[in-house]
């Protein structure tokens, strides 16, 4: 029934947002360059690795020994609006039609990650990856990643329909008001090093 509504919702949106997914694309090419997107692999259901897809945020700027320059040097203007909006999130819809994530779900994170999790946290991947979750609706980036990685195993344990449309519906006010895009010490989280 979830495989089946996440289908069939994400054909919709699909539909719905195409001239948003050409707007959207057009001021990154405009404003940043090519790629338009950003395509990184990540740990999807039972650690099978998979390919998501996010607009571009940041630029590709480097310093002069040709490192990357730090995310807040590189997140500005238009990808600073695209994140805030989360509408660098659009492109996962295609995710959810490939069967790769759900709409609802624990985020999916760096394959990095793996060996660190403890023997409960690495439950997250049990259930397919979500554009949104539990630990999203709680906090996003403004709470620890122990809270975070607590509130994806409750999802694990608890997931049902219902509590799939509640998250949807709090995702919704959460995105018009713009909440917790940030953590409180970065512009985008910090890296995780593993739980005491």
């Amino acid at each position: 029934m979830k495989r089946l509504f996440d289908f069939i919702l994400a054909l919709f949106l699909v539909v719905i947002f195409s001239p948003l997914y050409i707007i959207v694309s057009v001021l990154i090419l405009l404003k940043m360059g090519s790629p338009i997107l950003f395509r990184q692999q990540r740990p999807g259901l039972n650690e099978k690795i998979f390919g998501i897809y996010k607009f571009r945020t940041m630029t590709n700027e480097k310093d002069e020994n040709g490192e990357l320059l730090p995310d807040e040097n590189r997140l500005i203007g238009i990808g600073k609006f695209i994140r805030s909006t989360s509408l660098d999130e659009l492109p996962q819809i295609f995710n959810v039609l490939k069967g790769e994530m759900s709409f609802v779900g624990p985020r999916p994170l760096l394959i990095e990650y793996l060996p660190l999790y403890n023997e409960i946290q690495s439950k997250r991947h049990n259930v397919k990856p979500g554009i949104t979750g539990w630990a999203q609706v709680n906090g996003r980036n403004a709470i620890s990643w122990e809270q975070k990685f607590d509130y994806d195993v409750w999802y694990v344990q608890n997931q049902s329909f219902f509590l799939d449309m509640k998250i949807l519906w709090i995702t919704f006010l959460k995105v018009i008001n713009r909440n917790d895009i940030s953590s409180a010490t970065a512009v985008t989280m910090e890296k995780f090093k593993g739980s005491n």
